[in-house]
């Protein structure tokens, strides 16, 4: 028996973190260490990235306190986006490992700082589009996942790949919590679309290290697909032939599509998906194709992937 958790996205202005919390969250996460993960940034020579200038927005970049403060991750917690900023303490990010096996030439576990020194760090500002109609536009900072493709060598039957949480019960208190969603968190893309130059591996945001809140310190940002595609906190990578099981798709996939690409005119069940809550306004703007990326995506698709 599938138990759905309500998911209270209707979230007036009001209701948004005020900058005093804000200010006491800063406070908690230093205490915890956070701010050390400097070191890893800088390790990579990336104190504030270069912005990348190709991709551009058609509105604001999102307030930082905003965009930090309102957060769906469910091993935390699935029910109040806003308290997930303040349950992430004991969650160690540092050091970080991912492994990246399956039909590749060159499987590897690489340490997170020794791979950002190999990599070429950059700023991208990307429209973020939520299953749950609501969006932002944040200022993304890492590099792009082609080139740890590249690192690997995928043989040719590699069609998928597939990219596992970690597994942390005793620092993700939303894992007991919530005991009945089948935890790790798993999802999957297509290698034409993990190819995609959009395809992005976030390592940071706001010209800081990435917040525990936000998937530190190793996320995917598929900026044309809801939000759920983009797996928080990494370990595993796998190439594999087959298309795999994704977590929302297997739980409820007349909800879920495996590609999940943002899409005005196919409805969530129990929603519009034509308009989008931009925030932290709640102001109403029309949802774009592939959230407007279809410059980017749509020679991908044949029209039906969604």
């Amino acid at each position: 028996m599938l138990i759905q958790t309500p998911k209270p996205w209707d979230i007036p202005e009001r209701d948004l973190t005020p900058e005093s919390a804000y200010r006491n969250r800063r406070e908690i996460l230093a205490a915890a260490g956070f701010f050390a993960m400097q070191g890893l940034l800088r390790a990579a020579g990336e104190t504030r990235p270069k912005r990348n200038p190709r991709y551009t927005l058609d509105r604001p970049v999102t307030d930082e306190a905003a965009a930090t403060g309102f957060n769906n991750y469910y091993e935390f917690d699935a029910e109040q986006k806003q308290a997930v900023q303040f349950l992430t303490g004991k969650f160690i990010t540092s050091p970080w490992k991912i492994q990246v096996s399956g039909l590749v030439n060159k499987p590897q576990t690489f340490d997170l700082d020794q791979l950002l020194k190999k990599m070429p760090i950059e700023e991208r500002t990307y429209r973020f589009r939520c299953v749950e109609a609501w969006s932002m536009a944040v200022p993304w900072s890492g590099f792009q996942f082609s080139e740890l493709i590249k690192l690997v060598e995928p043989k040719p039957e590699a069609r998928f790949v597939r990219f596992t949480t970690v597994y942390r019960p005793d620092q993700m208190p939303g894992i007991k919590k919530y005991s009945w969603y089948p935890f790790p968190y798993y999802e999957a893309l297509r290698m034409e679309e993990a190819m995609n130059e959009l395809c992005f591996v976030a390592t940071g945001l706001y010209g800081k290290p990435l917040p525990k809140q936000n998937g530190a310190p190793f996320r995917m940002v598929v900026p044309w697909k809801y939000g759920y595609k983009g797996a928080k906190s990494i370990e595993k990578i796998e190439f594999v032939a087959k298309q795999p099981e994704t977590f929302w798709n297997k739980l409820q996939p007349a909800e879920y599509g495996f590609y999940s690409n943002v899409n005005p005119k196919k409805p969530h069940p129990r929603w519009s998906q034509a308009t989008e809550k931009a925030i932290p306004s709640m102001e109403r703007r029309p949802t774009l194709l592939y959230n407007g990326y279809g410059d980017f995506v749509s020679k991908l698709y044949t029209g039906d992937e969604f």
